[in-house]
């Protein structure tokens, strides 16, 4: 299995009560993490906050134009 993201690219968070107070898109994909109960994980960082965030690879999409 291999990550499906690379560092560099640019995605959003997709809906959900987890993600509700987040900043919108986009969000960079800072590094990519290991394989973990059952999905890849990425640090993501947005040009909005201060902080960094660790996702799932399910709770993120391919940023469309």
């Amino acid at each position: 299995m291999n990550h499906k993201f690379r560092p560099g690219q640019n995605v959003r968070l997709l809906g959900g009560m987890l993600h509700r107070q987040v900043t919108e898109g986009p969000w960079e994909i800072v590094r990519q993490l290991p394989y973990t109960d059952g999905d890849f994980q990425y640090r993501i960082k947005s040009g909005r906050e201060v902080c960094e965030r660790v996702v799932r690879e399910s709770e993120i999409e391919v940023m469309r134009r």
